[in-house]
């Protein structure tokens, strides 16, 4: 059944058991205990991966996966709900070793451990609202980041889940973080189709709500009046792709970008460095696998380049909007997404 599917049945069921007359305490133990048990689970997993890794030892960092299959909050195709799996098999397929770029082994727990799932499907059927399941969200990265060494890696799932990630990672370390927001969209509408926590406003609720510093948005190649008054007003640095070619020297290597813009390095002076990828970032010939197909995008090397020349403390980092539901029939895009998740597995771990 297609996400939405699945949210408005459990939206409908909630309705019929409130005109059947079942006491509203009785919906809430029952949707109390879902939400423990979900978030036990999560956190029994990253404990004992956590266990783990400090047995092996030598870990200062070590990447975690996160999976959020949430597509509801999608202003078109709710296709990326289904993505997490996908991405798990294309990482393990077999088609490539399990090397990164970088020379980092993907089968050592001290570089990637998973820790399963929220289910997210399965908490909404009970009837729980956005609020309280974007807390979920948050709670279950913090469960995560209590295991040192591990630090989140989020598989998506629509853009939405950015805002539940990025304010338990800023709450836990106690600070805001710097952002690296690869894209096609700036997503920061204050209240997209009057739904707050629409994957078109996940930005502007991180940076209304204090949780980044900076937030740089690079790929951007659709982008409304809002879009632009919205970066305005938070201060964010957008980076168009009709201007790429001026700019990409620049991005290819942010530690020259920030000295030249700032004076300072990215994620210096804050708790460290977020990293956020939508997929649609990419040029659809790269990724066709997503809702929002916008051509005059990055090349894949284009992204690597950035990701791989990033300096600063990365903490944690999501990717996001990969739907299966419109990739090609040999899996092109989840290849993409898998490889995205093992450069920055790679790059957060050491």
């Amino acid at each position: 059944m297609p996400s939405s599917g699945v949210a408005r049945r459990g939206i409908h069921y909630l309705q019929k058991l409130k005109a059947a007359n079942i006491p509203s305490d009785l919906i809430e133990k029952g949707q109390n205990r879902v939400i423990d048990a979900s978030l036990t689970l999560i956190r029994e997993r990253a404990k004992l991966k956590g266990e783990l890794v400090r047995a092996l030892g030598g870990a200062l960092a070590s990447t975690s996966l996160l999976g959020v299959p949430l597509g509801h909050n999608s202003s078109f195709l709710q296709g990326p709900a289904f993505a997490p799996p996908r991405i798990r098999e294309a990482i393990w397929c077999g088609s490539t070793n399990s090397a990164t770029e970088e020379g980092k082994e993907l089968n050592d727990p001290r570089v990637l451990t998973d820790v399963g799932d929220v289910p997210v499907q399965e908490i909404r059927d009970c009837g729980v609202d956005d609020d309280r399941l974007m807390s979920v969200i948050s709670e279950s990265v913090k469960l995560v980041m209590e295991e040192d060494p591990l630090r989140p890696l989020v598989l998506g799932g629509d853009h939405s889940i950015s805002f539940p990630v990025v304010r338990a990672v800023s709450e836990k370390l106690g600070g805001p973080v710097d952002i690296l927001h690869l894209d096609a969209h700036p997503d920061i509408y204050d209240c997209f189709e009057g739904n707050k926590y629409s994957h078109a406003s996940s930005f502007a609720r991180i940076m209304e709500g204090g949780y980044a510093r900076r937030l740089l948005q690079v790929g951007i190649r659709s982008i409304t009046t809002e879009g632009r008054e919205q970066g305005k007003r938070f201060g964010v640095e957008q980076y168009e792709m009709r201007t790429f070619s001026k700019d990409c020297h620049f991005l290819e290597n942010l530690v020259p970008l920030i000295l030249f813009l700032f004076s300072l390095k990215l994620g210096e002076g804050v708790k460290g460095v977020y990293i956020s990828v939508d997929v649609d970032c990419l040029d659809p010939a790269f990724a066709p696998g997503v809702s929002h197909i916008e051509p005059g995008g990055l090349s894949f090397r284009d992204v690597l380049n950035i990701l791989h020349n990033l300096e600063g403390n990365l903490v944690a980092a999501d990717v996001v909007e990969f739907n299966p539901q419109r990739d090609t029939v040999d899996g092109m895009t989840a290849m993409v997404a898998a490889k995205l998740v093992r450069e920055l597995a790679a790059k957060m771990s050491k």
